[in-house]
């Protein structure tokens, strides 16, 4: 199955009755395109591309859309995945597997390896969200990236909702949401100078909904844990917690099997999960569209540290 290119408009000879010859594109391939020419846009643009590629949904619709891009050419560009060395072990398998499977190059860069040389302290018992910052910033510089890819969408979180497409980051990294430039006709201003760079979200448009679309239309292999699942979880903080080697009971907390599913995928400490019987795309799609609730907002407890906690991690060079 596949999306349809194109559906009749209906008009007439004066654009109301049928039999015009005029068409029109779907919403999913209208989005496709405007994101396929932001790719091309970009390499046409920037001369060191990277793709931030995690294993999760919205990293792997925007794979796919790069491949397309360009093919039958091979990717012009790595896929970088910043390792916090906490991810699910589903998911480094699908991205091992995956990025092999489109032979593409995958650059990895671990946020273990700048503890080890002191460039960033740990603290016990918290996340390593906030620790990916200086990883991914060393890895753009180091592999002299001048253009980002990220899988950010608009719908996510309030702080992305503020990105434009195309979004400048200052020599050390740094977003500055006042700092803005204009996008009037789909024109991109890419200038910068040397150690700036700038981060481009080709999915910015898309909502939750869209992708599972997409992913169903176009048959795209996710890793499956987005699927329902019988897993071992607790409660905590109002939320489901998988049960890992990096996340464990505390206190009183009573462990307990329950069918799941991951709407989001990010460090098996920090990530919930939702009771769900949705063991298809098909039913994906229907879980999604009857939500009001975002998968950050359900089921990240990271981005619950404060009002503003996106945002200031995003003036900081997040993702």
């Amino acid at each position: 199955m596949g999306i349809q290119h194109v559906v009749a408009d209906q008009g007439g000879g004066d654009g109301t009755g049928p039999g015009t010859g005029h068409y029109r594109l779907t919403h999913l391939r209208a989005l496709e395109a405007q994101s396929i020419h932001i790719f091309r846009e970009v390499a046409a643009e920037f001369e060191r591309p990277v793709l931030l590629f995690s294993g999760g949904k919205d990293s792997i619709v925007m794979l796919h859309l790069a491949h397309k891009a360009f093919w039958p050419a091979p990717l012009p560009f790595p896929v970088l995945h910043i390792d916090t060395g906490r991810n699910f072990e589903e998911v480094l398998e699908y991205r091992d597997r995956h990025t092999g499977q489109l032979g593409v190059r995958l650059l990895v860069a671990r946020v273990q390896d700048d503890i080890d040389a002191g460039r960033t302290a740990e603290k016990p018992g918290e996340s390593r969200n906030r620790l990916q910052t200086p990883t991914l910033l060393r890895a753009i510089t180091e592999g002299r990236h001048d253009a980002v890819f990220g899988g950010a969408r608009r719908d996510e979180e309030k702080a992305r909702a503020k990105e434009r497409i195309f979004s400048f980051r200052d020599q050390f990294g740094q977003w500055d949401p006042k700092n803005q430039r204009p996008e009037l006709w789909s024109l991109y201003n890419g200038r910068h100078h040397k150690g700036e760079h700038i981060r481009v979200f080709p999915l910015s448009n898309w909502t939750e909904l869209d992708v599972w679309n997409y992913i169903g239309a176009e048959q795209i292999d996710v890793p499956r844990i987005y699927f329902a699942h019988r897993r071992q979880v607790v409660q905590r903080d109002g939320m489901l917690m998988a049960v890992t080697e990096h996340l464990g009971p505390e206190g009183d907390e009573a462990v307990f099997d329950a069918m799941v599913r991951f709407r989001t995928v990010g460090d098996a400490d920090c990530t919930g999960c939702v009771e769900s019987l949705a063991e298809t795309i098909d039913l994906i799609i229907e879980e999604v569209a009857g939500t009001r609730l975002t998968e950050r907002g359900a089921t990240r407890a990271d981005d619950r540290i404060s009002e503003a906690g996106m945002e200031d991690r995003k003036r900081e060079g997040y993702f």
